[in-house]
């Protein structure tokens, strides 16, 4: 029985290095993802935090120099939040893409192994063929044995 040799082999090791890329580039957009929620969360905490100082400083004196203060500071906070809101919104988007570009990958190194093991099969199959022949053909030479030495005694 001669070895079984796959000929897709390097298309299935470049297949396979490929999906690898593409699941370390899927895992950094994930992480760059809850990063990205992460600092949004903190952004908003911020903003609810500086909220709250605004409304309870309301309750005594005014001072509108306070005021003024308080309001240029929650426009900044305000802005950042939009701007880490867009961010992870981007994030979340090119984790889909990563996502879908791992699938792909995947997809691609699950075909080369079913060639493969449909190859192996035919293999296997083969190769118990061509061992059923030689046991066919060393049955029918003892059946012809026995046929010619019963001839030789018989006469």
């Amino acid at each position: 029985m001669k070895k079984f040799r796959f000929p897709l082999r390097p298309v299935a090791v470049l297949r396979a290095h490929r999906q690898s890329r593409a699941r370390e580039a899927f895992a950094a957009s994930v992480h760059a993802y809850v990063q990205a929620e992460e600092h949004l969360a903190t952004v908003r905490a911020r903003r609810e935090e500086l909220g709250t100082a605004m409304h309870d400083g309301r309750r005594g004196n005014f001072r509108a120099a306070d005021e003024a203060a308080f309001w240029v500071a929650y426009r900044r906070v305000a802005e950042d939040e939009m701007a880490s809101e867009r961010a992870m919104i981007e994030a979340h988007a090119k984790m889909e893409q990563r996502r879908q570009d791992y699938m792909a990958a995947h997809r691609d190194v699950r075909i080369v192994e079913k060639l493969e093991q449909k190859a192996r099969t035919a293999h296997r199959q083969e190769a118990e063929r061509e061992s059923q022949q030689e046991l066919d053909e060393m049955g029918g030479y003892r059946v012809a044995r026995r046929l010619a030495a019963s001839t030789v005694i018989s006469p």
